[in-house]
């Protein structure tokens, strides 16, 4: 008698608030994958799920020495001999964007799915989400489409666009500037392909970033001073979230004349908006155009985490500025329309 064949699911734990329970010191990551399984129950049974506990750590304290450990673990499952079809990776909601957008530099082209998940009530709880967080997960991952997702409340958004918006509520991430790549209704699972880009090369794993990243943003007053703080911190990448469009100020506080400092000493600068939705255009204004003259670099439509590490990520490929500028201004995976 043939057997229906089960999807092979790889399930990377890293702590996060899905996996805590109490303790003296207040809520902390507690429990493993396999409870986590034993948890879920029933949903489970229509894959067939290994489980590896990388990290139990609260998100607040994952950085990028744990980035690379999540991203070769991830990248440990392409050429396994499992044959896995998709990668879950659970994760705290707290720097969830930030661990997605990097994920979709440094596993680049990825032949499965990597689907990251998490929840905003721990798994234990009588009204928790993570069940039905997990539930979404693992059918994006046994979709085969390729790619780094984030899964949240029925929806499945890439990696590079979601944003955490809400600190509690359960629709806690959004999709910016992007429409979702999927979501769960009535009929199961519905993807959204004209919102994936497709991938067609071979993977690669290019975990070698650049941690000297600082974001700045710009209030009202600002001290041109803090640029050469953080040029003698030796910081290498700097993105400021500017006002609107892209407004900085130069009037008795003139942040524009820093920025060709920042350039001569091998600082690259990125520039965003502010704003959460839609583009920054440094065209539009005289202050923009100034910024532009200094060879700052535009986020257009990036949100900031995507925006910090892919300047992580390219920072961490070359030191030639001209290089990372081109990287920069390429659309790796859906991360922005240029």
């Amino acid at each position: 008698m043939n057997q229906t064949y089960k999807k092979k699911i790889l399930l990377l734990t890293t702590g996060g608030t899905i996996a805590s329970g109490p303790t003296n010191e207040g809520l902390a990551p507690v429990l493993n994958g396999d409870k986590l399984l034993s948890l879920l129950g029933p949903a489970s049974n229509g894959y067939s799920i290994t489980v590896r506990d990388i990290l139990s750590l609260d998100s607040s304290n994952i950085q990028p020495e744990e980035w690379k450990l999540i991203a070769r673990s991830t990248a440990s499952a392409f050429s396994s001999q499992e044959g896995y079809d998709g990668v879950v990776i659970t994760h705290g909601t707290d720097t969830m964007a930030y661990t997605a957008s990097i994920l979709s530099f440094m596993l680049r082209n990825p032949p499965i799915p990597v689907v990251i998940t998490g929840s905003q009530l721990p798994i234990f709880h009588p009204l928790t989400d993570a069940l039905e967080n997990l539930r979404t997960a693992f059918a994006m991952a046994a979709s085969g489409i390729r790619g780094v997702f984030v899964a949240f409340n029925r929806k499945i958004i890439l990696g590079t666009r979601a944003v955490k918006v809400r600190t509690t509520g359960f629709d806690a991430f959004e999709s910016v500037n992007s429409p979702c790549a999927a979501w769960i209704d009535g009929t199961g699972l519905r993807v959204n392909h004209d919102a994936i880009p497709l991938v067609f090369d071979p993977f690669s794993l290019e975990d070698h970033i650049c941690g000297s990243v600082f974001l700045l943003k710009l209030t009202p007053g600002l001290d041109p001073g803090i640029f050469d703080m953080l040029g003698k911190m030796n910081y290498r990448g700097i993105v400021i979230e500017a006002f609107g469009l892209g407004g900085l100020h130069f009037i008795r506080r003139d942040l524009i004349s820093k920025l060709q400092m920042t350039s001569e000493l091998g600082i690259t600068v990125v520039v965003c908006s502010q704003c959460l939705y839609e583009r920054s255009d440094f065209s539009i204004y005289q202050a923009g155009q100034k910024a532009l003259e200094q060879g700052v670099l535009q986020g257009f439509d990036m949100t900031t985490e995507a925006a910090v590490t892919k300047l992580m990520w390219a920072l961490g490929k070359t030191e030639d500025l001209q290089e990372v500028r081109r990287l920069f201004s390429q659309s790796l995976f859906g991360e922005v329309v240029i």
